[in-house]
């Protein structure tokens, strides 16, 4: 789920710059408003020809994330269902969780009486050792 929420949150971010976009556009292109008692000289041909390619490519762009966007939020579980959801899946673990114990201690318990057959064999072979030596070395008399 929280990745069906970094891609929502991506998805609005995307559509923010998007709106940011088309308005610098928008002031990068708008002709200049004329005030009555006031003139301006100079350049006020703006490029008018790439302004609606701009309007095009914004509105598809805007209209495309905005079907993206309710897509995501389509796709997110509801809030009953999130909960019963939760409840279930925490129920799976715990019956998962107390099996993986009980085979835990199955095996700790295994090791540890292997654990006591080494240590006896162990201490055999250091007694028949002890007892070779023992008996292989000269008596003194």
């Amino acid at each position: 789920m929280a990745d069906r929420l970094t891609q929502l949150q991506d998805t609005v971010n995307q559509q923010a710059e998007h709106f940011c976009n088309s308005i610098g556009i928008l002031q990068q292109c708008s002709v200049p408003s004329k005030f009555p008692g006031f003139e301006r000289t100079g350049s006020q041909t703006p490029q008018q020809n790439q302004q609606e390619d701009y309007a095009q490519l914004f509105s598809t762009l805007i209209s495309r994330c905005a079907k993206d966007i309710d897509t995501l939020i389509e796709s997110l579980p509801s809030e009953e269902s999130s909960i019963e959801l939760q409840v279930q899946a925490l129920k799976r673990l715990e019956i998962e969780n107390q099996e993986r114990a009980e085979k835990l201690e199955e095996v700790v318990r295994k090791g540890e009486l292997l654990l006591e057959k080494i240590q006896a064999a162990l201490s055999d072979i250091a007694q028949s050792q002890l007892d070779m030596q023992y008996s292989s070395s000269p008596k003194k008399q």
